[in-house]
């Protein structure tokens, strides 16, 4: 089953706790969180006190997505505020592999992440230690972007890269991920759809955004075979 990840980056941070509340009335399997430090990324968001205020609202997984330099930093920051997934990207850590044993050895799920222009390869060598691989499919920073069509094709290269390995390991999509792109991306091999702006400003409502983005993953998956 594919998973649904609301991303609060589009969520009223006046109403957050509210906004978390009602993605998981309406049947999201996590909560997807954006972490930028205006350095690694254009713009500035959240840090760990927001996570422990999630983490007291919600009982779904915490998906933690730190878009931030050096986050060995904080890793341990925020897995005792509560995530339950730590997802750094490959351009921040020039000691990959140690980095992802850090996240594990503190309790959470160990994830990385591609900017849209970083090469599949340099995930290869963590494919055995990882339980996600986060595809970038707009360029990180903004909510409300356009997906870029050629990160379909990148993702049926990492489900296969990941194939070849035997393990389970998820393959998350970020940026741009509504009804129209989740059948390609699902079809491709994505298995965790983040989506922010179709999900917390759809214009007929938060559950609907769900039910709809849900909706076109499982279409893809009974046209796909999977």
């Amino acid at each position: 089953m594919v998973k649904i990840a609301p991303s609060i980056l589009a969520a009223d941070f006046a109403e957050l706790g509210a906004a978390v509340r009602a993605a998981e009335a309406a049947g999201a399997d996590y909560i997807h969180v954006d972490v930028m430090d205006g350095h690694f990324v254009p713009n500035i968001t959240i840090g760990p006190p927001v996570v422990a205020a999630l983490r007291s609202t919600t009982k779904l997984p915490l998906d933690v997505h730190l878009m931030i330099e050096a986050p060995d930093r904080f890793l341990a920051d925020f897995a005792k505020s509560g995530a339950d997934i730590i997802t750094v990207h490959v351009e921040t850590c020039p000691h990959l592999h140690r980095t992802v044993q850090a996240i594990r050895a503190l309790g959470a799920r160990p994830g990385v992440t591609l900017n849209p222009a970083t090469s599949l390869e340099t995930v290869r060598e963590s494919l055995p230690y990882v339980d996600q691989v986060l595809v970038m499919t707009v360029n990180p920073g903004f909510g409300g972007q356009s997906y870029i069509p050629t990160m379909t094709d990148k993702v049926a290269r990492l489900a296969a890269m990941i194939a070849a390995t035997g393990r389970t390991v998820d393959i998350e999509v970020d940026g741009g991920i509504d009804p129209t792109t989740a059948p390609m991306v699902v079809r491709a091999g994505a298995t965790v759809l983040v989506a922010g702006t179709n999900v917390f400003r759809n214009a007929h409502g938060l559950a609907v955004g769900i039910s709809e983005l849900r909706a076109a993953a499982n279409s893809a998956l009974r046209t796909s075979g999977g």
